[in-house]
């Protein structure tokens, strides 16, 4: 299930770089830095701003992290993942700007991987994203909390993602890192060392 939504999602937003960007495969693109694939997790890559979302202003690529257990409903590690955006130039970041960013996001997200005709769209909630900065942390430029509120689109149910987002610039790539962690589980959880462990590991440069 999880490799179709993701197929579909790559597919979709090759298409709004026509003829420009149509040899982009997220399997063979060599990312120019670190970002580990821990053992059981797995991985996906597509283009900013994706066609389900194409009124984000940036561009760049998406690099996401699953963990094992993402996709599975009875386990711990459900809807728990993390996807770096990789962004062209130096770009800046407030709390208003990524509650904009991540709502058309998951708006888009949930539309493109639900049929709304099988559903009853009247039990659906308005995605609701709400963004804090927080105290930076590790040599971050500036660091984020927060949570989304959307619809889930695995089983069509209200959930509730904590979130937590790192960004980073690399002045020897001329590029912006955003980094976003997110799970329904509390920042007290193990499944939050896991995902951070991922930026603690994070380096610019490819190792």
């Amino acid at each position: 299930m999880k490799n179709l939504i993701i197929l579909m999602l790559c597919l979709t937003s090759l298409s709004i770089y026509g003829q420009e960007k149509t040899d982009f495969d997220g399997h063979k693109w060599e990312a120019p830095y670190h970002l580990p694939i821990p053992k059981d997790w797995t991985f996906e890559r597509f283009l900013v701003p994706p066609s389900f979302a194409s009124t984000i202003q940036y561009k760049g690529v998406e690099d996401i992290r699953f963990a094992p257990g993402w996709s599975k409903i009875e386990s711990n590690e459900y809807w728990s993942y993390a996807f770096l955006w990789f962004l062209d130039d130096a770009k800046e970041f407030d709390s208003k700007t990524l509650e904009n960013n991540l709502t058309a996001y998951y708006i888009g997200l949930f539309n493109i991987n639900t049929d709304k005709s099988k559903i009853d769209t009247s039990k659906l909630i308005q995605v609701k994203v709400s963004i804090n900065s927080k105290k930076v942390e590790n040599k971050d430029h500036k660091t984020f909390e927060g949570v989304v509120k959307m619809n889930d689109y695995m089983t069509k149910k209200p959930i509730s993602l904590n979130l937590i987002i790192h960004i980073k610039f690399c002045e020897e790539q001329n590029k912006t890192f955003a980094f976003f962690e997110l799970s329904p589980k509390t920042y007290s959880d193990n499944v939050w060392n896991g995902l951070n462990q991922l930026w603690l590991n994070f380096k610019c440069i490819k190792l």
